[in-house]
């Protein structure tokens, strides 16, 4: 009795909340372990001169110093990797929301098409990037092979430096499954009511996607334009497998820099602050993007937050 009154006063008793912190221990330690921990020591050796094997010296903010004045890589893969994120996430985006829209309409077969268009995400990145090789080789590459029949002249993609990057976000739309997927869930959110409101007033398919469906599929293009932003911060594989930062570092990627650095040049130290510095940079894109978002992502009581 003085359990359940204690209980009830305060909300779980102490052998309740005794249980849940232990069930909770595995998740809290592996988050200290593998990633605050680390986390906490890129930080100290951000500033430090640690090679791989060796011993460390602090130099303060000499690597960041260095970084922003005499590393011209370090501005080639953050203008790299910014080219190819204003590239690749609007064609996704779009690519996606109108593959969803298709897959949202209630026709035969519909499940078939949906798992036709989501498969290729299932194809793991690394061999994704070996059959975009062969797509792309210029000499008997499917791409330029269908340019070929048609009349026009082929291109050399990954292997000029005039078209590498765009020739990877052409590869990026191969993965667009996960956002089709995802603006299709928001897709199936919308109130019928609501297009049956506008058909009452009689508006057509194209009001009722210009003030219903777009509107309340804002919030969910608004987080695949946050998780899209952030992953092609992060492209690797794509360099480290076809082009390996070239030609020309015209893929200097500035993951794959960051990568070089650590684990090539075995600049534990310096790489520490590249890491430190993207990770500024994403979170400061990101914070862009939720200030803005105010003006134009709507919820259910219509109004921009």
């Amino acid at each position: 009795m003085w359990n359940a009154r204690r209980k009830g006063r305060g909300g779980l008793g102490r052998s309740e909340q005794r249980w849940g912190l232990i069930m909770a221990a595995p998740a809290i330690l592996g988050f200290a372990v593998f990633t605050l921990v680390p986390m906490l020591a890129s930080l100290f050796f951000s500033f430090t001169d640690w090679t791989i094997g060796g011993a460390f010296h602090f130099t303060g903010l000499t690597n960041y110093r260095h970084m922003f004045s005499n590393d011209p890589l370090f501005y080639k893969s953050l203008t790299v990797t910014l080219y190819y994120t204003l590239g690749s996430v609007p064609i996704i985006l779009l690519v996606g929301f109108l593959v969803a829209l298709l897959l949202n309409q209630n026709a035969r077969g519909r499940g078939v098409f949906r798992t036709i268009y989501y498969l290729p995400t299932l194809v793991p990145s690394v061999a994704s990037a070996v059959l975009w090789i062969w797509i792309f080789n210029p000499d008997v590459g499917l791409l330029n092979s269908m340019l070929k029949d048609l009349g026009m002249h082929g291109s050399k993609w990954i292997y000029d430096s005039s078209t590498a990057v765009p020739s990877l976000i052409l590869m990026s739309t191969w993965g667009f499954g996960n956002a089709a997927v995802i603006f299709l869930a928001g897709l199936q959110g919308v109130p019928r009511q609501l297009y049956e409101a506008v058909s009452i007033d009689g508006g057509g398919a194209w009001r009722k996607f210009r003030h219903v469906t777009l509107p309340m599929m804002t919030p969910t293009i608004f987080y695949n334009l946050v998780t899209g932003v952030i992953g092609t911060f992060q492209v690797f594989n794509q360099a480290f497998v076809m082009t390996q930062g070239g030609p020309n570092n015209s893929t200097e990627f500035y993951i794959y820099y960051l990568y070089q650095t650590a684990f090539t040049k075995s600049e534990m130290g310096y790489a520490s602050a590249l890491a430190w510095v993207l990770f500024v940079i994403v979170l400061v894109v990101t914070l862009l993007l939720f200030r803005n978002a105010r003006r134009w992502v709507y919820y259910e009581m219509g109004a921009a937050r």
